[in-house]
């Protein structure tokens, strides 16, 4: 029996193979400018930055030319091939003259975009907390187990990082209500740490409190690339049980870009002054329910044994 069984893990190992999990990420990338992204070390970088992720959300691009995602496609044309990834930008977003973009690259063999909206900011008992509303986007994904995903990224304001953090909540109930999904991630630079968010006030923050909302990085983390600060600015928060199911367990992490790639400090704060986050979600992991092999395999597997002399 244990020599059968052998048999047809060896036949069975080139058919079925392991899904590589979908790694989803959101970097804050400083300011980025078509000026910036011209720059072929940090185009470089944020090349390869993206290139780690199915699904990558960038914040701070400020784009008014347009020049940005041109760029940085073309620098990932280069590298991983011609039209592995699309692109979804939202419009500019933000108070007054200073407006940020939330930028979205995805590959779409991996992830289907399905829908997507502006966070309209106008809850009646808390109007425009956000300086820069969620970009909210459903996608689909190749998987039994969790077919469909949604993403909130934010970038919150400092000085009102507690108050934005909160108000998530309210996206969240917004998104049940519009496509009826519990499926959640949130990701992003919160700036939820250090000065912004004090301990003592966690447990007033609905998004912290409340229980269908799993921090996957905790307040000990370090997302900045400054080596004198150690502060969790950047953030991933899953909601809904079968996404929690999925992540891989020690997956969601800051990415230390610098010491990946060899940089310096000064190097490395070309590119940004914060580390991108990220997760993975293992999409083939649920239990699907009984397996039982084609004819033809069961065929293979007796031809197998023959050859072998196995009983």
């Amino acid at each position: 029996m244990g020599r059968t069984l052998l048999l047809a893990a060896l036949l069975l190992a080139p058919l079925l193979g392991g899904a590589t999990p979908l790694r989803i990420g959101a970097f804050n990338a400083q300011r980025l400018g078509g000026g910036k992204a011209a720059r072929d070390d940090v185009r470089e970088a944020l090349g390869r930055i993206i290139a780690r992720c199915d699904i990558m959300v960038l914040q701070e691009v400020l784009d008014a030319k347009g020049q940005v995602v041109p760029l940085l496609l073309k620098a990932l044309d280069s590298t991983v091939g011609p039209g592995t990834y699309q692109t979804l930008s939202s419009p500019p977003l933000g108070r007054g003259s200073y407006q940020e973009r939330y930028v979205y690259f995805y590959r779409p063999g991996r992830a289907q975009l399905r829908d997507w909206f502006v966070y309209e900011d106008a809850h009646p008992e808390r109007p425009d907390v956000f300086a820069r509303e969620p970009f909210v986007t459903l996608f689909g994904l190749p998987s039994t187990a969790l077919p469909e995903l949604v993403l909130v990224p934010l970038h919150a304001v400092p000085g009102a990082a507690e108050a934005e953090i909160d108000a998530l909540h309210d996206v969240y109930e917004r998104v049940r209500e519009r496509w009826g999904q519990q499926d959640v991630l949130f990701l992003g630079d919160f700036n939820a740490g250090c000065s912004y968010v004090a301990a003592s006030r966690w447990g007033q923050i609905r998004l912290r409190r409340d229980p269908p909302f799993h921090w996957l990085l905790g307040d000990d983390g370090d997302s900045t690339v400054r080596a004198s600060t150690r502060c969790p600015y950047d953030r991933v928060v899953v909601a809904g049980e079968r996404s929690q199911s999925l992540v891989v367990p020690g997956s969601a992490r800051a990415f230390n870009f610098t010491a990946r790639f060899g940089l310096t400090e000064e190097q490395a704060l070309a590119v940004s002054d914060h580390y991108p986050v990220e997760v993975e979600l293992a999409l083939d992991r649920a239990w699907r329910g009984p397996w039982h092999p084609p004819p033809a395999l069961l065929l293979l597997l007796g031809l197998g044994g023959a050859l072998l002399g196995l009983p």
